[in-house]
This record gives structure tokens, C-alpha cells and sequence, in this order.
């Protein structure tokens, strides 16, 4: 930490360095713990999509929630899918839709990258009462919100 006084001005400049930075070492954290199990973010965070959604996921739909593109998700899939972790499989009605489903063995997979999800969680949010927790999650979310706001009204 700094000796320098932090002043609010100094605070928000200086936000979307630190929200960076906590967000880097998050994923460095959960990326240290899950590389025994041969997953990077790229891999490990697609199957927590899959596996979180209320229902199978397309295509298009896991590659939005994961800010790519349709060609990366595909090569993403594809090497998912060699590794066993997932299938892709037409859905039904529409032959040319995919949905992706999780494999037995990458069910097991995503039961390895939670509990490790959970060390992260617990260990980053060690000593902070639920009330703090609940306050930055509704900053950040009203960030994201704004920020999606401002995207949507740029065009390609």
C-alpha cells in the first residue's frame, strides 16, 4: 500500500486502476489453484457458464456472455469438445442451432473449478461483513449497467 494520502478525487481516478488490478489477481488466483487440472480462464470459464445457466447454452449465447467472438468461441468449443469437457449437439427444432452440454466429465471438472471458486471468494472476501459485500456488488453492477449503456450507443 501507498504512503500517499488518498483523496476522493484521487479515488476515483484512480478506481478503474484498482478494480483492474483486484480483477486481475483474482483470476490469477483461481488460474495458480486450477492449473493442476490443466484449466486456464480460457478454459475454465466457459464450463462455469455452462454449467451455471438455467438452461443449455447456444453458441452465440456463450459467446456473448463471454465478450468473444463467433470464430474464437468456435475454436474455444472445439478444443473444449477434443478435450472431452463438452458436446455440441443441434437443437431440437432447428438443425442448424448448437447447444452445448457439458459432459459427464466435465461435470466433474466444473465440481473441481467451484470448489476452487470458492477458496478464491472466500480468501479475497476474508474479513468483509456480508453488508460490504453486498455494497461493492451493487457498485459494480451499476457500473457494468452504466458502462453497457454507453456501448450500446456506439455503433460498429
Amino acid at each position: 500500500m501507498s504512503d500517499a494520502v488518498v483523496t476522493p478525487d484521487s479515488s476515483r481516478i484512480r478506481f478503474g486502476t484498482v478494480l483492474s488490478q483486484a480483477a486481475r489477481a483474482w483470476r490469477r488466483s483461481a488460474d495458480r489453484r486450477l492449473q493442476p487440472f490443466g484449466l486456464t480462464e480460457a478454459t475454465w470459464l466457459p464450463l462455469i457458464r455452462l454449467a451455471r445457466a438455467a438452461a443449455p447454452m447456444r453458441q452465440k449465447d456463450l459467446a456473448a456472455s463471454l465478450g468473444l467472438n463467433g470464430s474464437s468461441v468456435v475454436r474455444l468449443l472445439d478444443a473444449l469438445e477434443s478435450s472431452g469437457l463438452v458436446e455440441r449437439r443441434a437443437e431440437a427444432g432447428d438443425r442448424r442451432a448448437k447447444v452445448i452440454l457439458l459432459t459427464k466429465h466435465g461435470k466433474s471438472v466444473v465440481v473441481q473449478v467451484e470448489r476452487v471458486a470458492q477458496e478464491v471468494r472466500d480468501e479475497a472476501l476474508s474479513g468483509m461483513s456480508d453488508a460490504e459485500v453486498r455494497q461493492a456488488h451493487a457498485l459494480l453492477e451499476r457500473i457494468c449497467e452504466r458502462l453497457d449503456m454507453g456501448e450500446e450507443g456506439v455503433s460498429p
